[in-house]
């Protein structure tokens, strides 16, 4: 796959090693922060990226599934550590969200951080729902 000039290949993974990804995305990334149950509990800094943009490495044999509530999007979470370092968000399904935290720093030149009320979802899906469109830059 030939990267987009405006992306770089970032990788990351969770705390023990196990679970390791990429994910093309600019160098200077625009993230959202959710104020939801488990969002905020957990620091997640959300990298809403379209399937084709992301590439498990390895691990997924170490990958536990979590779902609550109407139990559509799976938090992937590593066996061993208990980091989740990316799932399938709610609302983009056709998508991961990647948590900035989990990214190697050395790819990364800017994290601007946009809060996101997750507390009230359905009245803000919306806001999330273009995140996966591969047109969307």
């Amino acid at each position: 796959m030939e990267l987009d000039s405006q992306f770089v290949k970032h990788t990351g993974g969770c705390h023990c090693g196990q679970v390791q990804f990429e994910v093309d995305a600019p160098a200077e990334i625009d993230v959202s922060e959710c104020n939801c149950s488990i969002c905020s509990k957990t620091g997640f800094l959300h990298l809403i990226v379209p399937k084709s943009r992301f590439r498990l490495l390895r691990g997924a044999a170490y990958l536990s599934t979590y779902k609550f509530n109407t139990g559509v999007a799976e938090h992937l979470f590593c066996k061993v550590c208990g980091i989740k370092s990316f799932y399938v968000p709610r609302s983009n399904p056709d998508g991961y969200s990647v948590n900035v935290r989990c990214i190697d720093s050395s790819s990364i030149k800017k994290v601007s951080i946009t809060r996101f009320d997750g507390q009230n979802w359905e009245q803000h899906a919306g806001e999330l729902s273009l995140f996966t469109n591969d047109e969307r830059k």
